[in-house]
């Protein structure tokens, strides 16, 4: 990738800064414990190597609500470290007091339908309701509860009325393939299944009844089911089923928050599970309260009153990170539908009539909004817009430089990393420093991250392997099913023993910015050097009749390699031999004569993950002659059938 620009895309105004949420900590900070920080970069400084210090003061700013006391912020080490043990406290509990008549807890569209407001009282109802229900299934702390069900507000409602009562929280989207979500639920042998029998997206609807009565057959552990229904009266299935606008019509039940141990299950989120069975990931209650209050509140700017937006679903960590903005006083938004029906001005034109102030979106989506010539709605209409946020895969510089030419001016844009594993981000947005293209501005407060080399040394201005060298309260408590932390231990401290490592190829930049080149474990290694894919995919996108692209290296015997590039053009068009030269002048003008791929070939489809990542690792494995049931769970993709193309190659 070229070197990072010398002038900022935009320069946060001094009324920015002063009202920055960051800057209201760091002078509380003076106030209260005598610190001063010249710079971002001195306080993350701070935060990371006194990182009992800068978790305890979380804890008094946010107020924390809890019972008991801790003696230690923080003892042990990574994966077992332990935090504030001694505590008991709850996530809902801290959501519903922000509960205010001033502003609607959630607002809400799906693509078939006008918006809609749920305000606090309505979703204390609900949520207090189900509660009840639950009591009446002798739910208790540490039961399961798995929904089944879309972005939509009763997901919400489950969520929290779940969380409220120290149960244990799981999602999957009806758009995952059932395979797919059995073998995610039937790892945590759920009690109660909340599900909705249909769905809509990109203008059609999907019967989902035999899914449901599917998962019911794979699920012996349930008890019963709460269905959200589109038909008048429920099916039979072989466990008891209860329509929710049954369970959730008592107008009189008491609203419970049971405070759990700091490191309590909040809930289960899984891996993407593209090369086996996915991991089944807990992450607690104090861990998550910390890191969302923290994330959303300094590196978001999320204030009372905002309108915060994510276009997600159940199935991806961004669903439970939205939840978030509830934390810090903010209006959830969510959407229900396809980002690209009618066409792929919808969300801009939602954010418009939604008056959103935060909008979180895919790195993917933006492209696709260049690729597609989209202009999204008039600049007069997106007053209240005032940041976007990017995640998912790395946003090139063109995304940067789109949204400012396009969407707004005076915008600031947040691109941000993390994962699954801490449902949250280790690098992203800062209200106060500048915004160059291509470039995340800075690492998260508390986030020990570094670029180290393989021998484990820490390295400026290079490529690394991106590292966390400190534990951090929202790494998994644990993987479910997995008591000897067998998997856990495999899955990030195999190559740095003690140190995380998180298999992003990354490098900090002179201003302490950072750049992500794609996962290190797909990294394309030419001769010797490495290559990021992202760098393929960057040039790629240039050429108009190309609509997506996969690339991987395959190392050969004596020495040598053959780096296919896998492309799929635009409706209408076929790869020619100019094409193919267009290509290859845009990738080695734009890099280097070794970014060139050795063959270019047209394929149907580029294989995807459900939360939407490219599979490049199994495309590779199985093309050295890998046996494809050992490599790649074909469940766990959302296009499964874009693999015969490549299943082709191999027989």
């Amino acid at each position: 990738m070229p070197p990072p620009s010398m002038q900022p895309l935009w320069i946060p105004s001094e009324e920015t800064i002063q009202q920055s949420n960051l800057l209201r900590y760091t002078q509380w900070l003076a106030r209260t414990r005598n610190l001063s920080f010249a710079t971002y970069e001195a306080l993350w400084q701070w935060s990371t190597a006194q990182a009992g210090d800068f978790w305890q003061s979380l804890w008094e700013y946010f107020d924390i609500q809890h019972d008991g006391s801790y003696q230690h912020v923080v003892t042990g080490t990574m994966p077992r470290a332990q935090w504030f043990e001694g505590t008991r406290l709850n996530y809902a509990e801290h959501i519903f007091r922000q509960a205010t008549d001033a502003h609607p807890a959630i607002i809400f569209q799906r693509e078939d339908g006008p918006l809609q407001e749920t305000a606090w009282a309505t979703l204390r109802q609900q949520v207090a309701s189900l509660q009840q229900f639950f009591r009446t299934q002798n739910i208790t702390t540490g039961d399961r509860i798995a929904a089944y069900m879309p972005g939509i507000p009763e997901a919400s409602a489950a969520f929290l009325a779940t969380s409220g009562l120290g149960a244990v929280w799981s999602s999957c989207s009806p758009d995952f393939g059932t395979p797919a979500v059995i073998d995610r639920f039937a790892q945590i042998e759920p009690k109660i299944l909340v599900a909705v029998d249909a769905y809509t997206y990109g203008g059609k609807t999907f019967d989902k009844q035999s899914v449901v009565q599917e998962l019911v057959h794979a699920l012996p552990s349930l008890q019963c089911v709460i269905l959200l229904s589109t038909q008048p009266a429920p099916p039979t299935l072989s466990k008891p089923v209860v329509l929710w606008q049954d369970v959730t019509k008592s107008t009189d039940a008491p609203l419970q928050f049971a405070r759990v141990p700091f490191s309590h299950p909040l809930w289960i989120l899984y891996s993407s599970g593209t090369t086996g069975l996915p991991k089944a990931i807990v992450q607690g209650h104090g861990g998550i309260l910390l890191e969302h209050l923290k994330y959303g509140t300094f590196h978001n700017d999320f204030k009372a009153g905002e309108r915060c937006f994510w276009y997600t679903t159940t199935g991806w960590m961004m669903w439970n990170y939205i939840h978030g903005s509830l934390l810090a006083g903010g209006t959830m938004v969510l959407y229900d539908g396809s980002p690209g029906y009618p066409d792929l001005n919808v969300l801009w034109k939602f954010a418009a009539q939604a008056r959103i102030h935060h909008f979180g979106t895919s790195a993917g989506f933006i492209l696709a909004c260049i690729k597609a010539g989209i202009h999204p709605a008039a600049p007069g209409d997106l007053t209240a817009l005032r940041s976007v946020s990017s995640t998912g895969s790395t946003l090139p510089p063109e995304g940067f430089e789109w949204i400012y030419r396009t969407v707004k001016h005076d915008l600031w844009l947040a691109s941000m990393s993390g994962g699954t594993d801490v449902c949250s981000a280790f690098v992203g947005g800062n209200p106060t420093l500048p915004v160059y293209a291509g470039e995340i501005q800075c690492r998260a407060l508390g986030c020990s991250l570094e670029a180290w080399s393989e021998d484990g040394q820490p390295l400026l201005d290079e490529v690394g392997e991106m590292v966390i060298t400190r534990p951090m309260p929202s790494m998994p408590v644990y993987f479910w099913n997995d008591p000897d932390f067998k998997r856990y231990t495999e899955s990030y401290f195999e190559m740095f023993p003690d140190i995380w490592r998180h298999g992003d190829w990354i490098q900090l930049t002179p201003r302490q910015g950072v750049i992500i080149y794609g996962r290190s474990d797909a990294t394309l290694n030419r001769g010797g050097v490495r290559i990021g894919t992202s760098e393929i995919y960057r040039a790629v996108d240039k050429v108009k009749e190309v609509k997506d692209s996969l690339v991987i290296c395959l190392e050969k015997s004596g020495g040598e390699f053959w780096m296919p590039l896998f492309v799929v053009m635009q409706d209408g068009i076929a790869l020619t031999d100019d094409i193919r030269k267009k290509i290859n002048t845009a990738i080695r003008s734009d890099y280097s004569p070794r970014h060139v791929p050795d063959e270019i070939i047209a394929v149907p489809d580029v294989p995807y993950t459900i939360s939407g990542k490219k599979t490049e690792t199994p495309v590779k494995k199985i093309l050295q002659g890998k046996d494809p049931k050992a490599v790649l769970n074909t469940g766990s993709l959302k296009n499964p059938a874009s693999m015969d193309f490549f299943l082709g190659l191999v027989k």
